[in-house]
């Protein structure tokens, strides 16, 4: 499938877990790809050898997401490596820490706020202009669950991802007459390294095991049992970015395995 041939995607957060996978089914359907994220080098050099495999053009872009700045100065270089203007945007980079309220720390309430909600905003100012002067773009969101619905310890994360939906339907709404779309995807639990993390540190307070530990954390929320798999997130987004998703327009796609129809 060659549906995106010649388009030059960006995705934020792309080095590993859901961005890669995302970049991965982008390339798949024939676009360009600007990843961005943090890895040793040789990692990274694989990831840009194994989608130049897939005969598009892949560079790596690296700024800061939390820096209004450095997000608009990292886009311009995407711009100037790959000769074109970014076409479609997928913001997915995000990080996670749970304590209760009361003990959050300030400093780490910010971090998420700016990763995983404030980024968004950024690329997608800095995007926007490009978008309507050719008057075609795709803007995706990497929502969360967690976007619609709230869990104990996770305030920063839980305000961000909702405020990353509000977003969406903001620019939705903005871009409405234009050939842009804006509209947000939101995973249940999908076994990246940030949930793996997540289930360490319930393993080591529980006094458990990481199986024992996965095995609760789908039973608590997830009814399908399985986790999500970063292909299906792909190919939503692919479909999203496909002249079929032309008039899908602040939407927000749940692929959570019926976690927020309970």
């Amino acid at each position: 499938m060659t549906c995106l041939k010649g388009r030059l995607a960006l995705v934020t957060g792309s080095t590993s877990g859901i961005g890669l996978g995302i970049a991965h089914s982008l390339a798949d359907a024939g676009a360009h790809i600007a990843i961005n994220g943090f890895g040793p080098e040789e990692i990274i050099g694989k990831i840009l050898e194994d989608l130049r495999a897939k005969q598009v053009k892949a560079e790596f872009i690296s700024f800061d997401v939390s820096d209004a700045e450095k997000v608009a100065t990292g886009i311009n270089q995407a711009n100037e490596k790959f000769g074109k203007p970014v076409d479609i945007l997928v913001n997915n980079a995000g990080i996670q820490a749970t304590f209760p309220t009361e003990d959050f720390p300030v400093e780490k309430f910010d971090q998420i706020i700016k990763i995983n909600m404030s980024s968004n905003f950024y690329a997608i100012k800095a995007c926007l202009p490009d978008m309507k002067n050719q008057n075609w773009g795709r803007i995706i969101n990497i929502s969360s669950a967690h976007g619609k619905v709230a869990s104990a310890n996770k305030i920063a994360y839980v305000a961000a991802k909702h405020g990353v939906l509000g977003m969406t339907k903001v620019v939705a709404l903005e871009t409405a007459k234009t050939g842009i779309t804006c509209n947000a995807i939101c995973p249940g639990w999908v076994l990246t390294p940030l949930v793996e993390a997540q289930i360490k540190k319930r393993a080591e307070e529980n006094q458990t095991n990481f199986e024992t530990e996965k095995k609760k954390l789908l039973e608590e929320k997830q009814p399908s049992g399985d986790f999500v798999k970063i292909e299906d997130l792909g190919s939503m987004v692919v479909f999203l970015c496909s002249e079929a998703g032309a008039n899908i327009r602040g939407s927000d796609f749940s692929m959570d395995g019926g976690w927020t129809a309970q």
